[in-house]
């Protein structure tokens, strides 16, 4: 019997299976974050496919902590009959949707947001576009209650979970990382100062939903940046949110300045270069009592089986494999275990910024080829 489809529950909640759509930017909203059809069609087409658990696009808790146009947002009541609709339809076809929380922090613009980027120093680092301001400690308790807010929303709206994004050098982990967090005072220098915010973060919004409502974490292993955050730290931290309470631990790698160790690395042309993250995952998994999740270049079935088997991870996430494949999980569950079609070129995202809504190119080329040759 295949292990990637076993029934299992986070919290309470049931899953269907082990795989994961991985929180991704779709650029399927309005400029206020407010989800559309398109976006609403995207997740059912997920659900309809099967996939166990669907964490969504990035949202913003505040405008300040946007990052790109078409991103969904969390920040107030506006957007309520919207996301109420997203959430029913994904629940009308069987599937579970958990909402990814997050603030950009320095990794904006002041372009996007209408003011100088928020950090929390006034660094400059490759993985910030502009050098940004640092947050009093008023801003930071400010925040702690937006994210709180935001969650307490999404549980009134529907979804099925929420996900802190504490990776991908986006505030929580720029917090984390002694490269951007240059602070002296309680949320600066040892790492119990640096992982203060998150901590409170979590606290926060697990008071604003309840002890039954799943909270998720995703969490870098390491930055891949000299002088960002290390395994052994990371270790730690997700020590101290699964004795907090913490209900799950997604472990990823990487910043957008850590070049070929990017968190969406390109050219995943074979088993070896698949599962990147995994190293990481493991050790953390062997460290904590909560589920963890793997994501990074899981491509093969056997893979993902055998990670899940070996108990190397208790789920499997994927994002760019979906976004060629809506279908994966369901293709595998019928019995084709071939490889999933993604080739890793990472061209998906590029029709965002122009078109409004991620594609695969590869296929929208290979169709139209298919479709001129008849």
């Amino acid at each position: 019997m295949r292990r990637v489809f076993d029934e299992s529950k986070i919290n309470g909640l049931p899953l269907a299976n082990r795989l994961v759509r991985s929180a991704t930017w779709e650029g399927m909203c309005t400029a206020t974050g407010r989800p559309t059809e398109k976006l609403t069609g995207y997740y059912a087409t997920l659900a309809r496919s099967g996939v166990g658990l669907i964490i969504t696009g990035y949202a913003f808790i505040r405008p300040d902590g946007k990052q790109l146009p078409g991103q969904m947002g969390i920040d107030s009541d506006d957007s309520a009959e919207a996301m109420r609709h997203l959430t029913g339809t994904v629940h009308r076809l069987g599937g579970k949707i958990c909402l990814q929380l997050v603030h950009a922090g320095g990794q904006t613009t002041a372009k996007m947001i209408g003011r100088p980027p928020l950090a929390p120093s006034a660094v400059a680092v490759a993985q910030f576009p502009e050098l940004p301001e640092e947050l009093s400690r008023e801003a930071i308790h400010e925040l702690v209650g937006c994210f709180a807010a935001s969650a307490r929303r999404a549980k009134d709206w529907g979804f099925d979970a929420v996900q802190l994004h504490a990776a991908h050098g986006y505030l929580l982990n720029q917090f984390l990382s002694p490269l951007t967090n240059r602070r002296i005072d309680a949320y600066g220098g040892l790492l119990a100062n640096r992982s203060r915010f998150l901590l409170e973060t979590y606290r926060a919004v697990r008071e604003a939903v309840g002890t039954h409502f799943p909270v998720l974490v995703k969490l870098n292993g390491v930055d891949n940046l000299p002088g960002g955050l290390e395994l052994e730290d990371a270790l730690l931290v997700a020590r101290q949110l699964d004795e907090e309470g913490i209900d799950a631990i997604e472990v990823s790698g990487g910043t957008p300045a850590s070049g070929e160790q990017s968190p969406v690395r390109q050219g995943i042309s074979s088993r070896e270069l698949e599962a990147y993250n995994l190293p990481l995952a493991y050790r953390i998994k062997n460290g904590v009592s909560c589920p963890v999740l793997v994501v990074g270049g899981l491509r093969s079935f056997e893979l993902v089986e055998g990670i899940i088997r070996r108990g190397e991870a208790d789920y499997v996430a994927m994002s760019r494999p979906f976004i060629r494949e809506p279908n994966l999980a369901r293709r595998w569950q019928e019995g084709d275990e071939t490889h999933a079609r993604c080739i890793s070129c990472n061209g998906c995202f590029k029709p965002g910024l122009k078109e409004k809504g991620i594609y695969c190119v590869v296929d929208k080329i290979e169709r139209e080829n298919r479709h001129t040759s008849l």
